[in-house]
This record gives structure tokens, sequence and C-alpha cells, in this order.
């Protein structure tokens, strides 16, 4: 960038420093060369620029000679964030640039240019999606650089801006969807953020245009809603396919499964979700007791590894679009989604997980939409830092987001219905919040009033005839949960509290064709199967929900091949 100022380059070159473990990694004379086959040299000059905040790159950039300089959006000449800190880097030689956006079709948010002149490598990126997936040190190095950077940029607010009140229905459903997709962004509130006034007037934006959210350069969109800006970042496909093999309805782990294993034998497969892969799991900031993680990972972590699996493999993924209805026609299935379209497949696989239920406490839906949470992701954590909040809950989300908490508020009050901890919690759960300094645990306790003005400032717990007042600034609950089919019409039979009934118990409340066999994972329709949380008898674990969809892949397959269906795939 040729009118970086000096003050700003110097700042820039202090980044040179050893690497920052895992983020900033440097390649070795043999690693590039290996990129260098996949790849060609490309020449730049002083200040040319590779890639521009909004812009979808399409390659990976590896320093040969020079140095490339990467900046947040704010260094891309917009006089709108001038005043906001700049955050920069330079790579050297056997350094590269980007993170786990190149991969998943996701626009750049940072502005990357050369500083002097310099010589890269630069490798397309489905050259680099082959060799991340299938060059298990090299690639291993990229994609672990990608995530920590991506983790990195959110935790520092980078990225995208999002104008709207904290008190907005609208702005909140926008955050939740930027933050489980995990996109790094900052809030500014229209109610407390100090150059909102100033933005708006240079923005010309009037009331309807709320929640709006600068993209980088000069690319706003206004009114935002999840599904505009997906389509508005590249993320969703510009059409369903009119035909597929299967349709899987949800795309937390057990959706996830089934599509990398339906995909990987040659099915074609369309997966949707309303919100964000990942599901539950997803806001999950550590998950130490998943096989093969001995050291545990990240919820986040885990949903972009598998979605770079389902691209792998040819799935079609579609992320926001919620499913209004599954109607029979003929042998086949019509899957139509809230907003019109369509796909016909032969098989439906409902994986749509639950949700927690809202807390019935005395003055909380004031709150539901500033300070009241149903994850804790660093989203959440970046506005709780120093403050004292609440998680309620005794199960291991509870206990996963209050160590996570733990780790940047001033004190995690847990509050926990049972009498005991570890009735519904892991033990290494158990011990970990036991010993932690800032972690209060109230056993045998319930919310039962929240206090405050504009904000929340205070709850009050019930132990037994004793009421305590706490203060706490945000609450997060993890209490109760309800299968995740609202508004989805399908006719299968469900058990009292609405999960749904498969196999051997699908069998006993609902008719079925004379001679024909039920799948253990199949419905009371022939052809829909579901799996995971939203089943009847799921046992509610990670493991099991990925083990389900692994499983309902073969079971389809069987279904597939007695000849019940003519099969038509586009």
């Amino acid at each position: 960038m040729s009118d970086t100022p000096a003050a700003n380059r110097s700042q820039a070159a202090q980044a040179e420093t050893p690497d920052t473990i895992g983020a900033f990694p440097r390649l070795s004379d043999e690693q590039i060369a290996v990129l260098l086959v996949r790849g060609q040299r490309r020449t730049l000059t002083d200040g040319e620029v590779l890639i521009q905040p909004g812009e979808h790159p399409s390659s990976l950039y590896v320093v040969l000679e020079g140095h490339l300089l990467t900046a947040d959006t704010e260094l891309a000449a917009d006089p709108r964030h001038s005043d906001e800190p700049l955050a920069v880097e330079v790579h050297g030689r056997g350094r590269f640039v980007g993170d786990v956006g190149l991969l998943e079709g996701q626009p750049s948010f940072v502005f990357v240019s050369a500083i002097g002149a310099a010589e890269v490598v630069e490798v397309p990126v489905d050259e680099l999606e082959a060799i991340v997936t299938s060059d298990p040190l090299l690639g291993e190095i990229i994609l672990r650089a990608y995530l920590i950077r991506r983790s990195l940029a959110i935790g520092a607010g980078a990225g995208l801006r999002i104008v709207g009140s904290c008190f907005s229905p609208q702005t909140r459903d926008l955050l939740d969807f930027i933050a489980r997709n995990r996109l790094p962004h900052r809030l500014v509130d229209l109610d407390e953020d100090e150059k909102a006034e100033r933005l708006v007037r240079q923005l010309g934006a009037t009331v309807a245009d709320f929640p709006l959210v600068i993209l980088g350069g000069s690319r706003t969109v206004l009114g935002a809603t999840p599904a505009r800006l997906a389509e508005e970042l590249g993320m969703r496909p510009p059409a369903p396919p009119a035909t597929c093999d299967v349709v899987v309805v949800g795309a937390g782990p057990a959706g996830l499964a089934a599509a990398v294993y339906a995909a990987s034998d040659g099915l074609s497969v369309y997966l949707c979700d309303a919100v964000a892969t990942g599901g539950q799991a997803g806001t999950s900031a550590k998950i130490e007791n998943y096989l093969g993680f001995p050291a545990g990972i990240s919820g986040t972590e885990l949903a972009d590894r598998s979605l770079l699996q389902v691209r792998k493999f040819g799935a079609t993924l579609d992320i926001p679009t919620t499913v209004r209805e599954v109607v029979e026609d003929e042998d086949r299935f019509r899957v139509i989604f809230e907003d019109g379209r369509e796909v016909t497949s032969d098989v439906v696989v409902l994986a749509t997980g639950v949700r927690y239920r809202s807390l019935p406490a005395a003055g909380l839906d004031r709150f539901q939409t500033s300070n009241v949470f149903y994850a804790a992701t660093a989203q959440e954590a970046r506005m709780c830092v120093d403050t004292p909040v609440a998680v309620v809950g005794g199960g291991n989300s509870a206990g996963q987001a209050a160590l996570f908490l733990a780790r940047t508020s001033s004190r995690v009050h847990l509050v926990v219905r049972a009498a005991d901890l570890g009735a519904g919690m892991s033990r290494y759960l158990v011990d970990q919040i036991q010993h932690h300094p800032r972690i209060n645990v109230l056993l045998s306790s319930e919310v039962v009033e929240a206090h405050g003005d504009n904000h929340l400032e205070a709850v009050t717990v019930r132990h037994g005839d004793v009421l305590e007042k706490l203060r706490v600034e945000h609450m997060f609950v993890f209490v109760g949960a309800a299968p995740a089919t609202t508004g989805l019409k399908v006719d299968v039979a469900r058990d009292p509290d609405g999960y749904i009934l498969t196999g051997a118990e699908a069998e006993l409340a609902g008719a079925r064709t004379e001679g024909s066999p039920r799948f253990s994972l199949e419905t009371t329709i022939p052809g829909v199967f579901a799996i995971g949380d939203v089943r009847h008898g799921s046992v509610r674990r990670m493991t099991s929900a990925v083990g389900e969809g692994a499983s309902v892949v073969r079971q389809i397959h069987e279904y597939l091949n007695e000849g019940r269906h003519s099969r038509v795939c586009a």
C-alpha cells in the first residue's frame, strides 16, 4: 500500500518477531517447494494490493522474497474508521496470509499489500483445498494457522461492523447469526457507542436501515438480516439443486456427519440449517471428552473442520435457510423452504437438534435481547470482560460455559437446581469448576427474578426458603431443552415432549405398509429419518450424534436399494 504512513509501517515491522505459536508459522523451503508445484510465482511492486476487504480472494499467497502487510479493514482508506486502532501484521519469507474464510468461500476481512518489491507463491484455492484435505503435515500447518487467526480476529473485534441497537431483536438475531458462523465483527451500538451518531450521519442512514453491516471499503448492507448478509458474503449457493438423493435438515454434529458420509459414498447431498454449522456443540469453548482429542477441541474448530469435509466431498451447504414443510410426493419428497424454494429428494434426514428453554424468572423478559444468552462464544465473552455473570444449568454445556467465561469475567455464579453438581455434569468439568477461584457454585438453587433499568444489574436466587441477590450484568441459560422443530411441518410421530419417534417405537406409533421393514433411525414416514438430539431416546452426546450420522447413511443405502424408489438425481 504505497500511501501507508511511515509510522504505520514502523508499527507493522515490529510484528516481524519470533513466530506467534500456531498463528504465524514459517514454512520450510521443502514445504514452499510443494506449494510451487501447485501454484506459480508472482512478482509484486511496492504497494501493490493483493486483497481488498469484502473481496473474495481466489488464492493463497506465500512470501518468497520481501514482505506482505495485512491490516484490518480500517487501514483500507475508510474515513468512517479513521480513529480506530490499526491491527497490522508484516509477513516475511515463508509466511502466508489469510484465514479459514478462504477455504469456506467467505470474503476477506483484511487488506493485503506488498511492502517494497516482493515475490510470492500464488496457489489457487482449489489447489489449497486439495493440500489441506490430503497433506497431513503441510495441510494441518495451514489449516491450524487459519483457524487460530480467525479466533484471534473474533476476539479482537476485527472484520465486520454491525451498526444497531443491542435492544433490537433484529440486531440480536443478526449478531447471533454472525457469532454462530464464526465471522469476526464488532457492534457499534446506537445506544452506547459515542461513534455511532457520527457514523450514522456519514452513511445517511434512516431508522429503516438498521441494523446495517459495513463489510469493508464502501460496501454496506442496509436493513441487514442473516439471509441477506449471507447472500452478500457469498455464503449461500445461488439456488438449491432441483433434485438430490438426500436432504439433511440441520448442520449440527449429527447432520454434518450424515452429509459427509453420504457424500463420500457418492450420494448427492443438500445440507441446510437455519443458523450455522456446529449446532450446540459449535458453541462449546472446549470439548475435552471427544475421542481422539486428548487436549480437547473447541466447538468452533470442530465445526470448521467438518465444514471443510462437507465441501471436500461435494455436498451442497445452504445457511441460513429454514425448512417449512416436508411433503410426500409419490415416491419422493418435496422439501419446501420458508422463502418458497423447493428441493425434491429421495430421502430426508431430520437433524435439527434442540434449543434451550427460557427461564420463567420475573422481569427477565426485559433483558432477553440485551443481556440473556443461550450460548457462550467469543462474542459474548467479549461483552462480559471484567463483569460478573450468572450461568444457569447443571449439564455439560453450562459447565463448559462457566469455565470459558471465567477466563475473562470477574465472577461467574453457576446456579444449579440439583443438590449435586455431578448429577448432570461430567466429572472432568466438575473437578475444574470446584477448583476455579472465580466460579461460585450455588446448588439446590434457581433464579426467580431479574433486576435492572436499561440493563440487567442483579438476579435473585432462591435456595430453599432463602433468597439471595447477586450482582450480575449478563445471564447465560442452559436449562431444559425442547426439540428444534417449531414451524417445521412434517407428519411424523412424536413423543409427548415433541421428540421424533424412530425405529421400533415409531412402528408402534404409526401404521406401516405390510411387510415393510423398519430401520432403527427411520420415522413413521418411510424414507424420512431422524438423528441426533431431536430423536426420542437420543443419548445427547456429541459422539453419539456423529455415530448416528454415520449409521443413518447405511440405512439410507438399504432403503434406496430396496427398489421402492425410481431414483432421479440432478
